[in-house]
């Protein structure tokens, strides 16, 4: 698809007469005949259809020969990408058999009068499998392991961890089968033995047995207060849950650990103990994409020439985890023909097709001649009559797929038993289609570059290409942050914040994958001898301390919560800083401009004092207070738990 190009003048030979034939009524009030016959019409016209044809010329330069010029050398719009969320999907009770959510299952959010529900489909099916506890076994840090599945079913207490507790100590809990990606409640009677712990932050760790290793579980709700009293613990087992055996019986384990307790967090004094425990499961959770999946959906028939072009019914195409694959009929059954990415290396039998995702434009090889004469064609081309189709494609994406979380929460599809839905984090990686501005900037550089990276532009303009759902990268050269001759790329994912602007630190740590996508992009582009990382920048946490006045007459708590929110939305690495585009890698946090973000708040009189606190945002742990906090090259300021006191005049 040729980039679109702007009408610098859209005025037409009919416009100009009208707009002349106005103009002599305003100055010339005694020409009264402006039919065709008068000759003053006729000359009229006469300069009509000569400017028309210097606005045709003129629409001709200077952008439209840009576009068409980045058009020529292969410049393409990137389209959307969608969303993706994890959907967990509540039952309304326990079952006794599985319950099966088939993949393209449907979950929105609300519908307002003014906003459409945004809807998310299941890419995968989903087996809630019921399940029920056989097997209870404490495995102490240091010393024999030990089975007490027969005394909790006596009713006994049975403590869950050594005496005194040490870190490492495990308690084992058998299910009768694996239930990987769901959500499973253990209901446990304790009674109050772990003195000295914090039941709001026991040192424990939830994990499952994935056939490898021991793989933490989400904890939804802890009600035990660190196994102290009679509660549920409900559980998010990971997808990769499987059955083994341990100590010659054989389940589906899950283990609670004992693990080394924060600066500041009370450990146990003596152990917990269980005298009863069950389990079962209550829901699932599955990964769901902001898109909508077309099956089978016809092209048309070919005409048997090179260089066919169809167009798909529903664009944009949307990049999907599973290859475009166009069917070409045969009269006996389906032939697959693939996508590439050009024709320039293909062969003349070559089952192949361009697909250009802004407009779904599905092109099949072309056919040059050459300076002998010699007609070459690039890709095979279907039989005349043929029936195409196109097997599967997604549709849909954008931005506005990124939700906050706890925002989906309709089901869409009819799903027995399901009582409600909800995505416990929100979603991410939903892009906007390329603008065409984004594409002008793009197009030198892109010829300068030749998909080759040299400098640190070429780094995160090539990286920008791997990863559209990355909100912000920055490449570090040697000397500025990395060793000598290696290059450091930093990644920041795209968050969606919660009310007030408030991001969590587990939203700025880019996912694996998104890592693994843009460092397996660069080392096929980047010079032989250069060492490439590609990793998360440094967070510098920073809490701000403010004192305000308040002007009279002037809510308190809504001035308080005002200020909280402009500290979240200005110190904020993706959003904030000065022009609102993100914090500045290596920029210092200074006391001087804090007090004017808040100063110019509505009813504020006047700011009485701030300081700034280093923070480490895992931890919690802050530093002295300061009027200036500075930053490395390689690093982004994070808001964490600023503190506003406002008084009243």
């Amino acid at each position: 698809m040729a980039l679109p190009a702007p009408n610098l003048d859209d005025r037409r030979f009919q416009h100009l007469v009208d707009d002349a034939k106005r103009f002599i009524q305003q100055r010339c009030p005694e020409w009264t005949d402006h039919n065709v016959s008068d000759p003053g019409v006729t000359l009229i016209e006469a300069f009509a259809q000569m400017t028309d044809e210097l606005l045709y010329r003129l629409n001709r330069v200077p952008e439209k020969n840009y576009l068409a010029f980045l058009d020529l050398i292969g410049v393409r719009l990137f389209p959307p990408t969608a969303a993706r969320a994890d959907l967990t999907f509540w039952l309304a009770a326990p079952q006794a058999e599985t319950v099966l959510l088939r993949a393209g299952t449907e979950a929105g959010t609300v519908r307002t009068e003014t906003e459409e529900a945004i809807v998310f489909a299941t890419a995968s099916d989903l087996a809630i499998v019921p399940c029920e506890l056989v097997g209870l076994r404490v495995h102490p840090a240091d010393g024999p392991a030990v089975d007490r599945t027969d005394q909790v079913w006596d009713g006994r207490d049975v403590p869950c961890f050594a005496d005194p507790p040490a870190v490492g100590d495990a308690l084992l809990l058998g299910l009768d089968s694996a239930v990987p990606s769901c959500a499973v409640v253990l209901r446990l009677e304790s009674r109050v033995q772990g003195i000295g712990v914090d039941p709001r932050q026991p040192p424990l760790r939830w994990e499952a047995w994935n056939g490898a290793g021991w793989v933490e579980c989400d904890v939804d709700r802890d009600s035990t207060g660190g196994l102290n009293r009679p509660g549920d613990v409900v559980l998010h087992v990971p997808a990769g849950h499987t059955a083994s055996t341990v100590g010659g019986q054989r389940a589906g384990w899950l283990r609670c650990r004992l693990v080394a307790a924060e600066p500041g967090q009370p450990f146990y004094s003596a152990s917990p103990t269980i005298r009863a425990a069950s389990a079962f499961t209550i829901g699932g959770t599955v990964a769901a994409v902001h898109a909508e999946t077309v099956v089978g959906e016809l092209l048309g028939e070919s005409a048997g020439v090179p260089g066919q072009r169809f167009r798909v019914l529903r664009p944009p195409v949307i990049p999907d985890d599973e290859p475009f694959v166009v069917e070409v009929s045969d009269g006996t059954g389906w032939q697959e023909w693939t996508e590439v990415d050009a024709f320039g290396g293909t062969g003349p039998d070559e089952r192949c097709v361009t697909v250009d995702r802004t407009v779904g434009e599905v092109a099949f090889g072309p056919a040059v001649r050459e300076p002998d004469g010699t007609l070459r064609r690039y890709g095979a081309v279907p039989r005349t009559g043929a029936r195409l189709r196109v097997r599967r494609y997604r549709t849909g994406g954008g931005r506005r797929g990124n939700v906050a979380r706890g925002t989906i929460s309709m089901l869409r599809s009819s799903v027995p038993y399901v009582s409600r839905v909800e995505n416990r984090e929100a979603a991410a990686g939903g892009v906007d289609g390329e603008s065409v501005q984004s594409a002008r900037q793009r197009g030198p550089v892109q010829l300068r570059a030749q998909d080759r990276a040299v400098t640190a532009r070429d780094y995160e303009l090539i990286a920008g290409e791997a990863v559209p759902a990355a909100a912000r990268i920055r490449c570090l050269p040697a000397g500025g942050g990395a060793d000598a001759g290696g290059v450091r790329v930093l990644v920041v994912p795209e968050a969606v914040p919660d009310l007030g602007d408030r991001l969590r630190f587990e939203q700025l740590i880019p996912p694996d994958d998104m890592l693994a996508a843009v460092a397996e992009h660069l080392d096929a582009r980047r010079p032989i001898g250069v060492r490439l990382a590609v990793e998360p920048p440094f967070y510098q946490g920073v809490t701000v301390a403010a004192r305000l006045t308040a002007r009279p007459g002037t809510a308190v708590e809504r001035l308080r919560t005002a200020a909280v929110d402009a500290l979240y939305g200005y110190l904020n690495p993706l959003r904030g800083g000065p022009d609102g585009s993100g914090w500045p890698f290596g920029r210092p946090v200074q006391s001087g401009e804090i007090f004017g973000v808040l100063q110019q708040l509505p009813g504020v009189a006047l700011v009485e004092e701030v300081l700034l606190f280093t923070a480490d945002p895992v931890s919690g742990r802050r530093g002295a207070a300061t009027t200036r906090i500075a930053l490395d090259p390689h690093a982004l300021v994070f808001s964490y738990e600023h503190q506003v006191r406002v008084e009243e005049r």
